[in-house]
């Protein structure tokens, strides 16, 4: 959603003017009269930047129905201050400008920016608007962090949009969130709330773009969904154009001021690994305490489909136990009604699915059951395997339900109704749910599935003074689930699934596994595994989610692309019948296949070592990932990828293993058992010819 705002540009060359600096250990964020603020990096004596001024302003308003002149700032009022607040200490700037609109009509614009001696590479940008005039004014639109990047001011030989790109919004089911620029490129980046037609919803508000010398990332860092968009545009001449653009609708009264969400613009060296971490911590998102039992490979039994009984749950056990796994889940189509969760009489009835998790219990496995909080039967929904009905919920607390503007229940995933997580009593309701389920039924944690946002809320007698006041509060649904969940069970596991989709900032941090939410193929779970140990830090317990999702028709068997990454694997077998697909069958050539993988990745447990981000995505091939864990460097490269969903094809040359120290080291094929040889950590480079993946363990020689 481009927001089209007109503008009317002040006569005199902005350019003239002098202009305000803000310098750290890393870059420079120079702060123009337009209002543009440029980020460079400061690399070996080099200032580089992919931001090309050009003199437009660095915001557009429209007030009152009409688009407000683009006054310049002043220079000579250049604040620069210090400030020190929980903690964190850095530099602050302020520059104002006022614009005239009219007889009574006065705005007072505010630009503040500043850097943080912990995050050198980040600056945070504020603009503050203040009615000092006689009469109200309503902010109707405005764009704001307006950027122009051009890759050619650090290789001249690059076209303009010559980048590599991650655009955070939840959009479609399987569409990829990095990709390189090309020039048709255009996205509106919807962020925070539910998308229609353009994507799910929520999202992470982030756009970032990189060459391989630099790179450059924009977006919002409040702890709560925005609803905003981040449009990235590509300009007749190739340059590509970004901003944040919002729709605050506010009234400001004579003296009353209204601020935008804190922007944030990083510069970096390297991917969007880079981007997505400076923003993590600028946040702050809290990183992940796992836990041992969040790295445990887990089990799924969807590969039976909404049809599934305790009998072929159960079925399972012995395998589970031939490859040492310790976790379940029991997936979608075990209850009887969205919103209530309880059990399918015809598949789970009596106390079945508590005898279900006893069985398992007694055989040393632990289950996480699949749930949808805040979805609601009212006798309408998409799913033809489900007979919808109007649930106990919706029948006794009517009043609970998010309704649309014209007053109708409001629909999300599923077309189901929607529970207000702004309600006090339906964060209560989601508690009393988890207490069912782990205490009362003895489940161990969630798959929290079907995850994006919530509608914004139109029902007056929930009394919000805004509607978006549903999509900011949706996360505290999930941190009451996950806290009580804690609670209860310390070790207890809960997973949230943005279904093919990135995640949402409100509910990101209340998960002690995150997963690649169904990709689609080898590569997309590489990238996301990547995308939340930079998130969730290094260490996150990020699963790869079913390797099936790594075939096409889901027949897939690449392991490497989870394990070499220090993802956890996992699968949605079927053994010993047959589910909802003969691909899903595990036959005597997948249950081998299948234990010499399990027996790798429990040998090593790479997911609880460190991710290290020494290789740029786009632009290092082969596709090379890194990982430290007890002292050794575990490599993982790949093939580029022939096949869409699985890594095939053969790769020859010379690699690097970045990250050694001096000295000698011993490499091994760990995957296939092969000596590799010594190389030295001065030179550490290895000719190598390998099949799909290659995955090395590199350990000192001692002298």
């Amino acid at each position: 959603m481009k927001i089209a705002v007109g503008l009317v540009l002040i006569a005199g060359c902005l350019a003239q003017t002098p202009e305000a600096v803000l310098r750290t250990s890393m870059a420079e964020f120079r702060i123009l009269p337009s209002g543009r603020v440029v980020g460079s990096l400061l690399l070996n004596g080099e200032r580089l930047t992919l931001d090309e001024p050009d003199g437009e302003p660095g915001e557009l308003l429209r007030i009152d129905g009409k688009p407000a002149p683009a006054t310049p700032y002043d220079p000579r009022s250049a604040k620069r201050s210090s400030f020190q607040d929980h903690g964190v200490s850095g530099e602050r700037m302020e520059v104002r400008a006022t614009v005239l609109l009219g007889p009574g009509a006065t705005l007072e614009k505010v630009l503040t920016v500043e850097t943080r001696r912990n995050l050198p590479n980040l600056a945070i940008v504020t603009v503050s608007l203040k009615n000092i005039g006689s009469r109200e004014l309503r902010i109707d639109k405005m764009e704001y962090g307006r950027h122009r990047l051009n890759a050619g001011l650090v290789d001249g030989a690059a076209r303009p949009y010559d980048v590599w790109s991650f655009l955070g919004a939840s959009r479609k089911w399987g569409e990829g969130e990095i990709a390189p620029v090309d020039a048709k490129f255009e996205r509106a980046n919807l962020m925070g709330a539910l998308q229609g037609p353009e994507g799910e919803g929520g999202g992470l508000p982030v756009v970032a773009f990189w060459t391989r010398r630099m790179g450059v990332a924009t977006g919002h860092v409040e702890p709560i969904p925005q609803v905003l968009s981040l449009p990235v545009h590509l300009a007749e001449d190739g340059r590509i154009e970004t901003s944040t653009a919002i729709e605050p609708s506010a009234s400001l009264q004579p003296g009353e001021s209204y601020r935008t969400p804190r922007g944030f613009l990083a510069v970096y060296q390297g991917d969007y690994y880079e981007a997505l971490s400076a923003y993590a911590k600028a946040v702050p998102i809290r990183p992940m305490n796992p836990g041992s039992e969040a790295y445990q490979i887990a089990w799924c039994g969807w590969g039976y489909g909404f049809g599934v009984t305790p009998a072929m749950m159960l079925g399972a056990i012995p395998k589970l136990k031939e490859f040492h796994l310790r976790w379940a889940t029991l997936d979608d189509g075990w209850f009887q009604t969205y919103g209530d969760w309880n059990p399918q009489p015809a598949t789970f009835p009596g106390r079945s699915i508590q005898d279900m998790v006893a069985d398992f219990h007694r055989q040393g496995i632990r289950v996480q059951l699949w749930w949808y909080p805040l979805a609601a039967e009212d006798g309408v929904g998409r799913y033809t395997s489900h007979q919808y009905r109007l649930s106990q919920v919706v029948e006794q607390h009517r009043d609970w339900l998010i309704l649309d503007k014209d007053g109708k229940h409001a629909r999300f995933g599923r077309d189901l109704a929607v529970l207000c997580p702004a309600l006090p009593e339906v964060r209560q309701y989601c508690r009393s749910l988890t207490e069912k389920f782990l205490r009362d039924w003895d489940f161990d944690g969630h798959k929290l599935d079907v995850i994006y946002s919530v509608p914004a809320c139109y029902n007056p007698k929930h009394h919000h003074q805004r509607p978006e006041e549903s999509i900011e509060a949706m996360g505290e649904v999930y941190r009451t689930i996950y806290e009580t969940s804690l609670a209860l069970k310390p070790e207890s596991v809960t997973q949230i699934c943005p279904c093919g989709t990135t995640p949402n900032i409100g509910w990101l941090a209340f998960q002690n596994q995150a997963v690649a939410a169904d990709p689609h193929g080898s590569l997309q779970v590489r990238e996301r595994i990547k995308m939340y140990k930079a998130l969730l830090g290094p260490s996150a317990a990020v699963t790869g989610d079913h390797v099936e999702y790594t075939g096409e028709a889901f027949t897939g068997t690449d392991f490497a692309s989870t394990i070499g990454l220090g993802g956890i694997p996992g699968s949605r077998f079927t053994w010993p019948g047959v589910g909802r697909s003969q691909n899903y069958f595990l036959d005597d050539d997948k249950s081998r296949l299948f234990g010499k993988w399990i027996e790798l990745y429990e040998s090593r447990m790479l997911s609880s070592g460190i991710f290290r981000n020494l290789y740029v995505h786009g632009y290092d091939t082969p596709d090379g990932y890194a990982v430290a864990k007890n002292g050794a460097m575990y490599y993982a490269f790949f093939a580029p990828d022939v096949v869409r969903w699985q890594t095939s094809g053969r790769w020859q040359g010379e690699i690097e293993l970045r990250g050694l120290g001096p000295g000698k080291y011993k490499v091994v094929d760990y995957s296939r058992n092969i000596d590799m040889g010594m190389i030295d950590g001065g030179r550490p480079k290895l000719r190598v010819d390998f099949e799909k993946h290659l995955l090395l363990q590199v350990e000192k020689v001692k002298p």
